[in-house]
């Protein structure tokens, strides 16, 4: 038996926008700088995951939210269906391949989402989860980078960009994948969202346009949210699974996800206290704790009386190899990713090698860095412009200075992972403290306690420093023997009764 398939696919109501069945959908990650920005993180290259065509539905359509879940997320996008068949397409011609341009609702669930370890089968291969259309836009009508997309939950208007705000352009899109298999007639290219993705649930209506201002449109792509009862079979395959970082990416942040705020590593009155404390302190009640590979050997302050206190944000180099230094150096590389993101009270720690034969930074990423409100830079290779870094004046420590650039020993290679800076591991998170004696590294769940007790050792100390000075002798004061022991907590306890603690 012999079947039509091209009469049935036309047939087929869920492809009534499109020319027939697609071949293939193709998805991409993470596209526009608006949503890499909301997610903290900014992808160096496009990357994509493949839809079934089986997920595609027509405008008007619903979509189950299956029992047993609760993160249905909705993404409006452009979408470009292929028209000429394209194959390893130069850059400039790729646009030429496509023959037309739509709105598309890249629906996910969230609540699958870790288990396919970015591959997105199931959490958005569902049926119904890729809404298309419902009218096409012919694509040699209009300047691709003035398309816009705005989506709209219950009425409300929700996403609003356009391509111009991507971080790869649709053109790229097409070339790229273009190098690696052909895109055929009628193949669909779901384009990425900006930000304002969020979770829509049984009952919302949400709408997609694409257009151009003062121009042609898609029209809006309807598509009505409704409670499924089928739930998964966990004899067949994992079941759904979600987790505050789960609700927090399907909603936007953790206060749409109805989170409370994450609560600082470093609060302000944590800050204060390890801003009064010196390093050598810090470094002393961390060996009482059996930690002493803490310490970031060989880098010096370009500031010397400015204290360093923030949470590590890393960035790691790997020694340079021209072939590597020509797919990661160039372009917006690790480097400048790191320094692109790092926030507020954030120090960059940087894995150089202990090599100072080039710059790992320059004025540029300092000035970056400063704006974005880092609390400093700790790098322990070189520094290039050493003296326009230092007049920037965020706390640098490093190993040297050097005219060279980065290329000359190092590749950026990837931020956000465990590094070695100057003999010592630094985690994503650590307490990094650093003043003219040098950087300590503290594991932030005993960072409290190393401040409390490297403050009260500082107030202990002092006190001798004031009995020597006065002429006793140290035999028997430092450390204190059992007589001075006892001075000591007599004076601690009268200075707390008079402050009334």
């Amino acid at each position: 038996m012999t079947v039509d398939t091209a009469s049935t696919d036309a047939a087929d109501p869920r492809f009534a926008a499109l020319p027939g069945r697609p071949g293939k959908i193709i998805a991409i990650h993470l596209s526009y700088a608006s949503r890499a920005d909301q997610r903290g993180r900014r992808p160096a290259d496009p990357s994509y995951f493949f839809k079934p065509s089986s997920s595609v539905a027509a405008s008007g359509s619903t979509i189950e939210r299956p029992a047993g879940t609760e993160l249905l997320a909705f993404e409006g996008e452009i979408a470009l269906v292929i028209g000429v068949p394209a194959r390893r397409v130069a850059l400039a011609d790729a646009w030429s391949h496509v023959a037309a341009v739509t709105a598309a609702n890249d629906f996910g669930l969230y609540d699958l989402r870790a288990n396919d370890k970015g591959s997105n089968v199931r959490s958005k291969g569902g049926d119904g989860y890729t809404p298309i259309g419902p009218a096409l836009i012919d694509a040699r009508t209009v300047d691709p980078g003035h398309l816009r997309v705005r989506t709209w939950r219950n009425g409300t208007l929700v996403q609003d960009d356009t391509a111009g705000g991507m971080i790869f352009p649709l053109a790229q899109l097409v070339a790229d994948l273009s190098q690696h298999f052909t895109l055929e007639t009628g193949d669909v290219i779901l384009t990425g969202t900006p930000a304002g993705s969020s979770v829509a649930v049984p009952g919302d209506v949400i709408e997609v346009e694409v257009s151009v201002d003062n121009g042609p449109s898609s029209g809006r792509l309807v598509t009505t949210v409704v409670q499924g009862d089928a739930a998964f079979d966990g004899a067949l395959g994992s079941l759904p699974a979600v987790d505050d970082l789960q609700r927090t990416e399907a909603w936007g942040s953790r206060e749409a996800a109805g989170l409370p705020a994450e609560s600082p590593v470093l609060s302000a009155e944590l800050r204060a206290k390890l801003e009064a404390v010196p390093v050598a302190g810090l470094s002393a009640q961390l060996r009482k704790r059996g930690l002493n590979n803490v310490h970031v050997d060989g880098v010096r302050p370009l500031h010397p009386d400015a204290k360093l206190v923030g949470t590590a944000r890393t960035l790691r180099f790997v020694p340079n190899r021209e072939d590597l230094f020509a797919s990661h150096g160039g372009g917006f590389n690790a480097q400048k990713r790191v320094f692109d993101a790092v926030g507020d009270g954030e120090v960059i720690v940087i894995e150089a090698r202990g090599e100072t034969g080039s710059g790992t930074l320059g004025d540029i990423l300092a000035i970056r860095a400063h704006a974005r409100g880092a609390a400093g830079i700790v790098t322990d290779g070189g520094v290039r412009d050493a003296a326009a870094v230092a007049a920037v004046g965020i706390p640098v420590y490093t190993s040297g200075a050097h005219p060279a650039v980065l290329g000359r020993k190092h590749v950026p290679w990837e931020g956000d992972v465990a590094v070695a800076c100057g003999g010592t591991t630094v985690e994503p998170g650590d307490v990094v403290v650093g003043d003219a004696d040098g950087v300590i590294v503290i594991p932030p769940a005993i960072a409290e306690e190393v401040a409390d007790a490297a403050l009260a050792q500082e107030a202990e100390d002092a006190w001798i420093a004031e009995r020597v000075a006065e002429g006793h002798p140290v035999d028997g004061l430092f450390p204190m023997n059992a007589e001075w022991r006892a001075r000591y907590d007599t004076t601690l306890r009268q200075a707390q009764e008079a402050s009334g603690r």
